[in-house]
């Protein structure tokens, strides 16, 4: 079984990891040998910082509370990954603990996987029906995109087949500030068209002048993968390497960075079960999920896709019995994006929630099963909660083109797609469509009020 090792070595060792001046140790150098694990050589160490309360006198053990994310050499983990025998699989985590005391966790590190196209069912509009519902409303009031950066972590970005599929647009794709795991070949923004190129033509289509980072963390290899199957710890590492983008930049300076994930855990035997500390499906304390915590309190503004394990029209390969908005899916400090047609009428696969990380989940619903960027081949929609979830963020990244993290936080980004979104279901928030489908007509009432008002929505 593939494992995270959350490790607290010599504090030298610790700021080579931390400091991005210097050469990262390799895995070996950092742990030595641990008892029962199989080391990964390929796999770069990542500093992992401490969640502290933001608040004099807070629970230093408790994550329902602000906080703020320390990395100094004293206060960082360093995270490996490596493998250990299923058998007995108790008795060797206890061994591991007993013969390492440095070692200060080990976490599941479950395979994640895209969201996809459900079912053959042909698609319900178009790109341009998107346009008109969500696109126009922000681009008559000047919220294109402009200057805000928009990460796709999924399979990569082709950019010239989203040029293509916009008509020639010009597609921005920041080569320098993308990420790729060791051993993905491939350039930046050239990478064979696939489930990335769909997310990021389908974010483009709201936020036209965002500009692209590539991460392509499902491209990553390991024994007996698919093409679109990567490792969580893969996604750390990725989500290590945007805070450290942020965090090279003052606080009042940082400019904005929405982060689109439409992909996720499936099913729970790569997991550790519930409770077990080392869990990723309902533990807040599992290091990615702290890493969310952490990306989005250095100001950006996260989405996953809800998944498409809806009761009507389950994806094959949802293995959870109950409650699959699962992990990071269901973060607290999140948007998770559920999907409905161009119409506003759900999408069988859409999940519901309650979400197991925070029961009200999803948040939202934006639009999905469209077609457009012909990413699967002329006449496939683009689908699943996947398409849902970067629309999602390009109206996100829309909005950020007047209004920074400092002027609106992450958190209030939220409530303010939740406070003007178009109630759908029953009344009031709901576990199909949360707090509503995405609605930019009212957000951009809500956003003149802003300015009306001075800084109140």
């Amino acid at each position: 079984m593939r494992v995270m090792v959350q490790l607290r070595p010599e504090r030298d060792v610790v700021a080579a990891v931390v400091d991005p001046g210097t050469p990262t140790p390799r895995a070996a150098e950092v742990a030595g040998e641990v008892p029962g694990l199989v080391l990964d050589p390929a796999f770069v160490p990542v500093a992992m910082p401490r969640p502290r309360p933001a608040e004099p006198g807070g629970d230093p053990l408790s994550l329902d509370q602000p906080l703020v994310f320390s990395l100094a050499p004293e206060d960082a983990s360093v995270l490996v990954r490596g493998e250990i025998q299923d058998r007995d699989l108790a008795g060797r985590l206890a061994l591991l603990a007993a013969a390492r005391p440095d070692i200060v966790g080990i976490s599941s590190d479950p395979v994640i996987a895209t969201n996809p196209v459900c079912g053959g069912t042909p698609p319900v509009g178009d790109s341009d029906d998107v346009r008109r519902t969500l696109t126009d409303p922000l681009t008559q009031e000047g919220l294109d995109g402009r200057g805000v950066a928009l990460a796709v972590v999924d399979t990569g970005i082709n950019a010239a087949h989203v040029s293509s599929a916009l008509g020639g647009a010009d597609v921005s794709v920041k080569e320098e500030l993308s990420w790729k795991p060791a051993g993905v070949d491939g350039d930046f923004g050239r990478f064979p068209v696939h489930h990335g190129t769909m997310c990021a033509y389908d974010a483009l289509i709201v936020a036209e002048r965002a500009d692209l980072l590539d991460l392509p963390v499902l491209l990553s290899r390991r024994p007996g993968a698919t093409a679109l199957e990567g490792l969580l710890s893969d996604a750390v590492a990725a989500f290590a390497h945007l805070r450290s983008l942020l965090e090279a930049v003052p606080r009042a300076q940082r400019a904005a960075l929405v982060v689109s994930n439409s992909w996720g855990s499936f099913s729970p035997a790569w997991d550790f079960p519930p409770g077990h500390p080392g869990n990723y499906s309902d533990n807040r304390a599992h290091p990615f999920n702290l890493a969310v915590s952490a990306l989005e309190e250095a100001g950006a503004d996260i989405l996953f896709a809800a998944g498409n394990c809806g009761r009507d029209c389950p994806d094959g390969r949802c293995a959870f019995p109950n409650r699959p908005i699962t992990g990071a899916n269901s973060h607290p400090r999140v948007l998770s994006v559920a999907g409905v047609d161009v119409h506003g009428k759900r999408v069988g696969y859409s999940s519901q929630g309650p979400g197991r990380l925070t029961s009200r989940k999803p948040d939202l619903a934006a639009c999905t099963h469209f077609s457009g960027s012909e990413a699967f081949g002329a006449g496939s929609p683009d689908s699943g909660t996947s398409a849902a979830c970067p629309v999602a963020a390009g109206v996100v990244a829309a909005v950020r083109t007047r209004l920074t993290p400092r002027q609106l936080s992450p958190a209030g980004m939220r409530t303010l797609l939740r406070r003007t979104a178009n109630d759908a279901g029953v009344a009031g928030f709901d576990h199909d469509y949360g707090y509503g489908i995405i609605s930019t007509t009212s957000i951009v009432d809500a956003l003149r009020r802003r300015a009306k008002n001075g800084a109140r929505v």
